[in-house]
């Protein structure tokens, strides 16, 4: 059973939150509901979504995962507080059009609009969390480590969408309000900005990527977190499947596997975790033979990990059939023991002084 985190002091999440992204896509209705079945059942109170999912991101399936999330709640009768919801706004990227426009950007009425859609897609009069997808403005994200200020662009400003969200949140339609894939400098803009008014609701969370790939909320964010009091909900534990070790075995994985299934089609998967780079593989394999020389599956010592770095609140994971759900929900029981860390961040290290040698050669 996964154990429960106070993220506020009314709101109590299970360490683990599956991620509805594949539903809709990979998943079909029946195949959704089934895995929502057995991670409600193996004690996982808390669901992720966003108003782009599932992925790769179509027209033609824009805001399914919503859409089942919501119609399992109702047809299997759960009681609207026994699970936690959280979704998410997309920020502007001018490659979903069938998103108010683009999205354009993160103005007030984008918000607004995206909320009241989730709204009735999810069936629900609330929701628990409502994070911003990604900022409105430029940062290095997805796979990105360099900050460019040429690219620079004109963005809303963070006075603006905490006022929005602070209708939404006196309107009752949602509880509480987090990031995702945000910096340091986000971070403290808008807890700074809440501080100064009142009116404005304070973040609770952040989601970002956190693995044993990738590390970066340890340089900077974790500072600003645990003096500030914001938990991060570490999203893709496995660093989308690579840490189970399946995409270097024989056979390169199952064909039905996210990074072969979508290969060409999935660009922000493909840029951020690169099969063909010799570094991944490398990183990865040494962590496949700490596991094995430990005694441990892969997907538990991933998971082990990134649940006991100390402000991690949830690892926000994905699952498309009940043996990769199992494999994580096991995981919850795993205490990493003082030598496997130090080998584990002996590898860290390593990883580190390549990339620092490196810069243009991405990892994560």
């Amino acid at each position: 059973m996964s154990p429960l985190f106070n993220l506020t002091p009314d709101l109590a999440v299970s360490r683990l939150c599956l991620g509805t992204m594949t539903f809709g896509e990979q998943n079909t209705l029946s195949q959704s509901f089934r895995i929502l079945d057995e991670a409600f059942h193996g004690g996982i109170n808390f669901f992720d979504s966003a108003e782009m999912y599932p992925v790769p991101q179509r027209e033609e399936t824009q805001g399914r995962s919503e859409e089942y999330f919501g119609r399992w709640v109702k047809e299997r009768r759960i009681p609207r507080d026994r699970v936690v919801i959280a979704t998410k706004v997309a920020g502007p990227s001018g490659q979903m059009s069938w998103i108010r426009g683009g999205p354009e950007c993160l103005d007030a009425r984008n918000i607004i609009e995206a909320i009241d859609s989730s709204l009735m897609r999810l069936q629900m009069d609330y929701i628990d969390l409502y994070q911003i997808h990604w900022p409105d403005r430029y940062v290095p994200m997805f796979g990105e480590t360099e900050y460019d200020p040429t690219r620079q662009f004109s963005s809303v400003c963070i006075e603006e969408q905490l006022d929005a969200l602070g209708r939404v949140v006196n309107a009752g339609k949602i509880r509480y309000i987090g990031l995702s894939n945000e910096t340091p400098y986000g971070v403290m803009k808008f807890l700074q900005i809440a501080e100064r008014a009142s009116r404005y609701p304070k973040i609770i969370s952040i989601q970002n990527s956190y693995n044993l790939l990738n590390r970066t909320f340890d340089s900077g964010l974790a500072e600003c977190c645990h003096h500030e009091g914001v938990s991060l909900l570490a999203y893709s534990p496995l660093a989308m499947g690579i840490l189970s070790g399946k995409y270097f075995a024989p056979d390169r994985g199952p064909t039905d596997a996210r990074l072969n299934l979508f290969k060409g089609r999935y660009s922000e998967g493909e840029t951020r975790y690169n099969l063909c780079n010799n570094m991944v593989k490398t990183a990865t394999m040494e962590y496949l033979g700490i596991a094995k020389r430990y005694g441990l599956h892969p997907v538990s010592l991933a998971i082990a990990f990134v649940l006991r770095q100390p402000l991690v609140a949830s690892a926000v994971f994905g699952a498309t059939r009940s043996s990769q759900l199992q494999e994580v929900l096991n995981a919850v029981e795993v205490d990493l023991t003082p030598q496997i860390v130090t080998e584990i961040n002996k590898n860290s290290e390593n990883i580190n002084i390549i990339l620092n040698f490196g810069r243009k050669t991405m990892l994560f």
